[in-house]
């Protein structure tokens, strides 16, 4: 465990001691069912960037099962012949890219070959019932040649106004439907996979749950969010539960408060039209965000099963007030550097208005109204072109009286922070403070490290591995519930009508590369607080 000591503010981080601690051998991923997987949306960014490479993953470590077919379906004209080959180019893009977040030294070519021999793709309009006809043919040519056990996965990749369509469709055709036999079992699984933004009010996620509830299930609904396939978000749980030494102080007794930051070195890149639909609140808050703080604010599960778990974060949301307007500022980058590199003002990006009133920087101010965190504030901040990309949960607990510190420099006296790490390293960080050597009395902070990379070997990730496994293993625990996605929206909802009515009235503009506006400072300061660096990640001494 390295440990870094920190006088005058400077931190000095010696070489790596970490050393593994003799165990077992890791568990083993439970083996999925036959399946085919349909991805709607297949010639998509987020096809390409991380549905695919993380199928690519499963195939290279030989988690997915042998009975496997891949069926891409787009408007875009195409063959299976040269969407494999798009897919391919794609993958090539991610070989040697350090800044990629998927980043591979070379392709492994026979996992690829396995993947791309069980691909096929489908080209048709999704609004319509003739597409959905000859994907009920391809199923079922599936069953008969890759005995695919009549399992299907539907992954809509496509924007959320289509959710519901698709859904009807599916419906429509029979695709969605789980026969039973004679004992009451099913005979095989249809499930369908979600992705983020999940609604874009808390009016239009009821609706969608009730447009989607219609036909199908709850336990045939995944709600996908690839932060949560993260190592470290996935650790947090057992960081907690699994060690006496901290749930013990895991409350407002020696908690004074939670950051939670999720910042972005890019802009909107190549999305505007999305953003302006969605902005930073609609993107970031009601998924990533809430998703990271209920791991970190629920109860202690009574298992680690998905109903457990999930109940216990559906506690965490519905204790939350709505959050206030003045706990809460926006903004939007305009133009400026970012590590080095000059950047357009958000307003001069492709397909945005020149009088775009979209934030592309949230902070606010949360509570939670119950007896473990009943006054400690919950301050979240996420927003794009920033000085750095981090994204950590850190915890701040309680000063301790200076009195007896008074000729030990308690001017100096660091708060300590507990950091969990999520990228772009990962890992957990705690602060304390030592006396230094020396015969006086003279206190400097220490940081105790500990990073994934030191511990276990790594592999390229794209983020969605464990998820689409846990999709075709039936495993819900990572993915919200209908309750849960309402629950975030009733939160943050007073906002989105604040901000409606405001216009530009209160939208700050803060410069491109820089750690946001100045007005979230006031959140904190107000209170005696202040922001982490950004560029803290493993290096932090701030108060």
């Amino acid at each position: 465990m390295a440990i870094s000591v920190m006088p005058d503010n400077r931190t000095v981080s010696p070489p790596s001691t970490a050393r593994i601690i003799e165990k077992p051998a890791g568990r083993q991923l439970q083996p999925a069912d036959p399946c085919v997987m349909v991805i709607f949306g297949a010639t998509g960014d987020l096809t390409k960037r991380l549905a695919i490479p993380a199928l690519y993953n499963l195939a290279r470590t030989r988690a997915l099962p042998d009975n496997f077919r891949l069926i891409g379906v787009a408007r875009t004209q195409a063959t299976t012949a040269s969407w494999r080959d798009e897919l391919y180019d794609a993958m090539k893009g991610f070989v040697g890219n350090a800044s990629s977040s998927f980043h591979i030294d070379h392709i492994d070519e026979v996992a690829w070959t396995w993947l791309a021999d069980r691909m096929a793709y489908l080209q048709g309009d999704l609004t319509k019932p003739e597409l959905y006809e000859t994907l009920c043919h391809a199923l079922e040519e599936s069953d008969r040649t890759r005995n695919t056990k009549g399992n299907a996965i539907f992954y809509l990749a496509v924007a959320e106004s289509l959710f519901g369509a698709v859904v009807e469709q599916l419906a429509r055709s029979k695709l969605s439907e789980q026969p039973e036999d004679t004992n009451g079992a099913h005979r095989f699984w249809r499930r369908v996979v979600f992705e983020k933004p999940f609604g874009h009010s808390f009016d239009s996620a009821r609706e969608l749950n009730r447009r989607i509830l219609t036909t199908l299930t709850e336990d045939q609904i995944y709600r996908i969010d690839h932060f949560l396939g993260k190592e470290t978000v996935q650790s947090i749980l057992a960081f907690r539960f699994a060690n006496g030494l901290f749930e013990p102080i895991w409350n407002r007794d020696r908690i004074d408060h939670v950051q939670i930051t999720v910042s972005e070195t890019l802009g909107v890149e190549k999305r505007g039209h999305f953003y302006e639909a969605t902005g930073a609140l609609r993107d970031m808050i009601p998924n990533h965000v809430f998703s990271l703080l209920t791991m970190v604010a629920m109860e202690p599960p009574l298992g680690f099963d998905a109903a457990s778990i999930r109940s216990k974060k559906e506690d965490v949301l519905a204790a939350m007030p709505a959050v206030l307007p003045e706990h809460a500022v926006r903004g939007q980058y305009a133009a400026g550097a970012v590590m080095g590199k000059q950047v357009n003002a958000y307003r001069q990006e492709a397909n945005v208005a020149t009088d775009s009133r979209v934030e592309t920087y949230v902070a606010m101010k949360l509570a939670i109204d119950n007896w473990r965190w009943a006054g400690v504030p919950f301050y979240v901040r996420t927003g794009k072109h920033l000085a750095a990309r981090n994204t950590e949960i850190a915890i701040r607990f309680k000063q301790v009286p200076s009195a007896a510190f008074k000729n030990a420099l308690a001017d100096s006296l660091q708060p300590n922070w507990l950091v969990l790490h999520i990228a772009p390293d990962e890992g957990i960080s705690l602060q304390f403070e030592v006396k230094r050597r020396g015969p006086v009395m003279d206190l400097a902070a220490v940081k105790m490290d500990f990073r994934y990379d030191d511990w276990f070997p790594k592999e390229p990730n794209a983020g969605y591995e464990t998820l689409i496994h846990d999709v075709m293993t039936g495993d819900s625990t990572l993915f919200m519930r209908a309750d849960m996605v309402e629950q975030t929206w009733r939160i943050v909802q007073p906002l989105l009508d604040s901000w409606a009515r405001a216009g530009v009235a209160d939208l700050a503009i803060y410069p491109a590369g820089g750690a946001g506006p100045n007005e979230a400072d006031l959140l904190l300061i107000l209170e005696g607080r202040g922001w982490r660096s950004l560029e803290a990640t493993h290096i932090e001494t701030q108060g």
